[in-house]
């Protein structure tokens, strides 16, 4: 059996699919999984033993390009896939396996894709509340799937494989000094400062962490580099060259291999908390006006703190540097005290 997989484009999105692969793999050992998704997914998908290979999709998030998209599926008509599975709500992220001829094409509703989808899953959200749960719900037949709790129990969660060579080779780029263990910090949030905890708290928490024996790295992309300066900024000066700043100068594949060398992580509500839940590392996950209850993560060794209850639409935060006051209320010594209940002793 060969699927095509229209994946999701974002990382916290892309981790989750893979239950849905780890599904598919199990109900068919056979199965041939594709994953046409943007290229810089690649160092993910990678790590998912599931999936046979990532195809890049070459257009920007948003962009309609009917004439690339129809190139596209072309291109995929001899390929002999029997299913496409789309995992993205739009319309457009439909286009490419219609017209690729792919005989059954599935996927739920969303943006009224009526022809371009004819196994089209009509979404009951109180029936599937947690996103992982709407991507494994699509591995089976539509009259089989009433409800989460028709998925099978436990359902796999997402699981990222590391080799050692490749955390022995990101370690001795990025962190030289091995004579301290490191606990990563992921500061950034796609959003923006109202779903980041404050870096003056990241940076009080460095310096507890510091003093007793660690050493910090911070992990992010190019637009965190400034949250990773404000947190080095704001320790002492004793303790600053134990703190490094990473965000932005590794690849997401350093990154994943840095963060599955880490003992624990703390982590605002990311794409690399669900990096860090995946490689089931040790984690504490803080949220504000983001909630949980639909995307949490998915590991046994996860913590979540959150102050407040219900959804909160995300608007700009409430002081000055626009942090959220659920997320200011969040003190450096309960994400230590929760944190040290997760390390080795």
């Amino acid at each position: 059996m060969k699927i095509l997989v229209i994946g999701p484009s974002w990382v916290g999105d892309m981790m989750m699919s893979q239950s849905l692969y780890r599904l598919l793999a199990q109900r068919h050992p056979d199965v041939q999984i594709d994953v046409m998704a943007p290229a810089w997914c690649r160092p993910l998908l990678n790590r998912m033993p599931e999936v046979n290979q990532a195809l890049a999709m070459p257009l920007g998030h948003g962009a309609l390009a009917l004439g690339e998209r129809r190139r596209l599926g072309r291109a995929l008509r001899e390929s002999g896939y029997q299913q496409a599975l789309v995992l993205p709500n739009s319309f457009k992220s439909a286009l490419v396996p219609f017209f690729a001829g792919i005989p059954q094409r599935t996927g739920w509703r969303g943006e009224m894709r009526y022809g371009l989808l004819n196994d089209i899953r009509t979404l009951d959200k109180q029936a599937f509340p947690l996103m992982v749960q709407r991507y494994a719900a699509l591995a089976f037949d539509r009259q089989e799937m009433r409800s989460a709790a028709d998925l099978p129990t436990p359902l796999p969660w997402p699981r990222l494989t590391v080799s050692a060579t490749d955390i022995d080779l990101a370690l001795s780029t990025f962190v030289p000094d091995g004579a301290r263990p490191f606990i990563g910090f992921c500061p950034g949030a796609e959003f923006g400062p109202a779903k980041r905890w404050p870096h003056y708290h990241y940076a009080a928490l460095a310096e507890a962490l510091i003093r007793r024996g660690y050493q910090i790295a911070l992990f992010g992309s190019a637009k965190d580099q400034a949250a990773g300066e404000a947190i080095g900024a704001a320790l002492p000066a004793e303790c600053r060259g134990h703190c490094h700043n990473l965000a932005g100068k590794t690849s997401l594949e350093q990154a994943v291999a840095l963060i599955a060398a880490c003992q624990g992580i703390v982590s605002n509500d990311s794409g690399l908390m669900h990096v860090a839940s995946a490689l089931d590392r040790p984690l504490v996950a803080l949220y504000g006006p983001s909630s949980p209850d639909f995307t949490p993560p998915l590991s046994h060794q996860a913590r979540v703190i959150r102050l407040i209850s219900g959804y909160h639409k995300i608007r700009k935060g409430d002081d000055e540097q626009g942090y959220h006051q659920s997320l200011i209320a969040i003190q450096p010594a309960q994400v230590l005290s929760e944190l040290k209940t997760l390390l080795p002793p």
